[in-house]
C-alpha cells in the first residue's frame, strides 16, 4: 500500500508503486482526495494532529487494503504499507490500528498524540529529513517503540530536507533516498515477505 502526500496521487507516487511492483510486490497507490475533498481532507487531517483523533482517512485506507487483499495472487497475511508527509502519519495512525500489517515505512511522518497511541504498533522502518520538523518527530517515535520493545529501523538524514525520496522536486537528496529506500527493502523483506512468526 502506497500512500501520497499532501500533493496527491501523482507521478511521483506512481513510480514509487512500480518500483514496488519491480521488487515483485502487488503494489496499490491509494487516492485520499476526489476533485473537491484536498481541502477538508487536509484540514481534518490538522484536526486530528490537534486533537489526537484518528484521521478519518485510516478507514479509507483500510478498506482499499480489503481490494488489494481481495485480488489473485495477493497474500493477506504479508501486507506493508508506505506513507509520504501526510501519508506518513496516516501510516503511522493506521500501523497502530490495523493487525493484518506486517510492517509500515513512514517518510517524513507526524506522530499521532499522544505518542502513548502507539502502543500497539506493526515494525517500523521510518526515514527522516534532518533540516525538517519532523526529525523530532521520528526520534520521539523511535524512543518510545524502544521502550515498548517494537522492531523498528528509524533513521535521520542530517543534510536531507523534507520530501527528500521525491525525485521530480527541489528537496530530492539522491544519496538520502538510495539509502532510504534500501533499508526499506531489507526491513519488509524481513518483515512483510516471511512467514508469520508462529503464535
Amino acid at each position: 500500500m502506497v500512500i501520497h502526500e499532501a500533493f496527491g496521487l501523482n507521478d511521483n507516487i506512481r513510480d514509487i508503486t512500480r518500483r514496488f511492483a519491480g521488487e515483485g510486490y502487488a503494489a496499490l497507490a491509494v487516492d485520499l482526495f476526489t476533485d473537491h475533498s484536498r481541502a477538508i481532507c487536509m484540514a481534518r487531517l490538522m484536526g486530528s494532529m490537534l486533537t489526537g483523533r484518528e484521521p478519518a482517512s485510516v478507514a479509507d485506507l483500510a478498506a482499499a487494503m480489503d481490494h488489494l487483499v481481495a485480488q489473485p495472487g495477493v497474500d493477506p497475511d504479508r501486507v506493508g504499507a508506505i506513507g509520504f508527509c501526510m501519508g506518513g502519519g496516516f501510516v503511522i495512525a493506521w500501523g497502530r490500528r490495523d493487525r493484518r500489517l506486517r510492517a509500515i515505512a513512514p517518510f517524513y511522518g507526524t506522530n499521532p498524540r499522544p505518542i502513548e497511541a502507539v502502543r500497539r504498533m506493526c515494525p517500523v522502518v521510518g526515514s527522516y529529513p534532518g533540516k525538517d520538523f519532523t526529525a523530532r518527530a521520528g526520534r520521539k517515535l523511535d524512543g518510545h517503540l524502544a521502550r515498548l520493545g517494537v522492531a523498528r529501523d528509524i533513521k535521520v538524514y542530517p543534510g536531507a530536507r523534507h520530501s527528500f525520496f521525491n525525485d521530480t522536486g527541489r528537496a530530492y537528496d539522491e544519496d538520502a533516498a538510495a539509502d532510504a529506500w534500501r533499508r526499506m527493502l531489507d526491513f519488509f523483506a524481513e518483515h512483510v515477505q516471511s512467514a508469520r512468526p508462529s503464535r
